[in-house]
């Protein structure tokens, strides 16, 4: 089943008054948050032309760390997201908000030159 039909099936059980367990409800919540990191991981990574063993070296790191942070099998701490955040010549832009969460790396400068 793709995410799209799973998630107007959810959205339509939900309507019709089914809810979900809270321990669930918490899961998904959490997994949205680590799929938003490491999608806004991947695409500055990719936007600057770097390799995860690049970045990982930019960030003082791992490949390995880099591969688990982009695949949402690690929840990073404040001062490694500070490294990523500087190895990616960027500043990290988290906004969560219920149901809404957004997260982007904001570049320092435009290489445009």
């Amino acid at each position: 089943m793709s995410h799209s039909r799973w998630r107007t099936l959810r959205e339509r059980k939900l309507a019709e008054g089914f809810t979900e367990p809270e321990d669930v409800a918490d899961a998904r919540h959490e997994f949205r948050l680590s799929m938003a990191l490491a999608k806004a991981v991947y695409d500055r990574r990719t936007e600057l032309g770097l390799t995860q063993t690049e970045l990982a070296d930019r960030a003082g790191l791992t490949q390995a760390k880099i591969s688990r942070i982009e695949g949402s099998d690690t929840v990073p701490t404040l001062p490694l997201l500070a490294k990523l955040a500087k190895a990616l010549d960027a500043a990290l832009n988290i906004a969560l908000d219920d149901d809404d969460t957004q997260v982007a790396f904001t570049p320092h400068r435009t290489d445009a030159a």
